[in-house]
């Protein structure tokens, strides 16, 4: 494993700078699954000591996207198609919650900040830029979720989000998936502005699904049917 495309921070003293950019290096691939994290790498990388990156490191086991083991270290923890079964599983469960809450109260405010992101990630998708793509499309979901008004329910579903980006990052190389994608998300948001709870929870289901067809289509099978999507 090469930690040489990890961006720095803009400044380099935190653990959270630290824990921000092996997380985004993670999540995009620069750092890819069953990789080792290693410490002197990591800090000659991020021009910083091994401390924070110590301690960044202990973080991010504690989200589920590293294992530390003992005396062996810490490696980002592999993919496999149970993982990303669980993984979507329990997406499609929490966050269908928080998107039928939302659709229920959606606000003008709530509107603008979703419309914004999706055109702030077409910009970033039409550029190359992927980290700031990745941004927009997190800042899109989120928005959605905090406007259900539940702070226990948006602080849940952290873990799995963010070990879902490690497979979706393999599928957004492919533009045709990309663009349907985006059409999803318009059709979550017109669900949601037109206060359709059902329907935006439909649609977000589907747009899950169809994430995880495009990565292993005999795992989204499944998951169709676990969550009674296959009629």
């Amino acid at each position: 494993m090469s930690a040489a495309g990890i961006r720095r921070p803009q400044r380099t003293t935190t653990t959270e700078q630290a824990y921000q950019s092996i997380l985004a290096a993670i999540l995009d691939g620069t750092i890819p699954a069953d990789a080792p994290l290693r410490l002197q790498d990591l800090s000659q990388s991020l021009g910083m000591s091994m401390m924070p990156i110590r301690e960044a490191i202990r973080q991010l086991e504690a989200i589920g996207v590293v294992e530390i083991e003992p005396h062996r270290g810490a490696r980002v923890r592999a993919v496999s198609a149970d993982d990303l079964e669980d993984t979507y599983l329990t997406r499609i469960t929490l966050e269908g919650i928080l998107v039928r809450r939302a659709a229920a109260r959606f606000d003008t405010a709530a509107e603008e900040e979703a419309r914004k992101a999706l055109d702030d990630q077409q910009k970033a998708l039409e550029t190359g830029d992927a980290a700031a793509a990745r941004e927009a499309h997190e800042r899109f979901h989120h928005g959605i979720y905090r406007a259900a008004g539940s702070m226990w329910l948006f602080r849940s579903i952290a873990p799995t989000w963010h070990n879902s980006e490690r497979y979706r990052a393999s599928s957004t190389a492919d533009a045709q998936i990309v663009l349907s994608r985006c059409k999803d998300h318009e059709q979550i948001l017109q669900a949601c502005v037109d206060g359709q709870p059902e329907k935006a929870q439909e649609a977000l289901q589907q747009h899950l699904l169809a994430t995880v067809a495009a990565l292993d289509p005999e795992v989204a099978q499944r998951l169709a049917r676990a969550v009674g999507a296959d009629s």
